[in-house]
């Protein structure tokens, strides 16, 4: 059985491609369909997703990443009987808590989160190597690729300061090795 990660945006895909390629996760890139993570909401729309699972003959168990967790994935009928199961990793309230957590900010956040969303607070707040963050992929990949245990480390204390998801919803901490 192969793995089809999908990610909400392009933010959360980096995360994981950093974690993958640094061999931090419960599973490797040939445990992938596709090889790849992939930067997808739905199947139906994404021509990439579509063709790899044509392509497969197994069965495949999605996981989705993301932050809003609302929409329900759609499986398209033709793929029914390939897709084993869905599970969902979430990244609520946003990616930028991992920021926030790796800067020693979440005390000072805390004090203002009813009023500031974690994604303002980190571009007012939080910068790397004089760039102040801008939600781009980029700064994920400049701040997290060379410091991987810095993410694993972020990762961890973002659930234990987090409390607890809807049932059906797990932590990115999960995927962890």
């Amino acid at each position: 059985m192969k793995l089809l990660i999908m990610c909400e945006g392009p933010n959360e895909k980096k995360i994981m491609e950093i974690l993958l390629a640094n061999g931090c996760l419960k599973f490797s890139e040939d445990d992938l369909l596709g090889l790849t993570i992939y930067h997808a909401r739905q199947i139906r729309t994404s021509a990439q997703v579509r063709t790899e699972l044509n392509i497969y003959p197994g069965k495949v168990k999605v996981i989705r990443i993301g932050d809003k967790q609302s929409d329900i994935l759609r499986i398209p009928s033709e793929y029914k009987s390939k897709i084993q199961s869905v599970e969902k990793y979430c990244t609520k309230p946003e990616l930028e808590m991992l920021l926030i957590i790796a800067e020693g900010m979440e005390s000072d956040f805390a004090k203002v989160k009813s009023k500031v969303s974690p994604k303002s607070y980190a571009k007012t707040h939080i910068s790397f190597h004089g760039r102040k963050y801008d939600n781009s992929t980029e700064f994920y990949e400049e701040y997290f690729e060379g410091r991987p245990e810095l993410l694993m480390k972020c990762i961890r204390i973002y659930r234990k300061i987090n409390g607890a998801h809807e049932k059906d919803e797990h932590y990115l901490e999960e995927l962890l090795k």
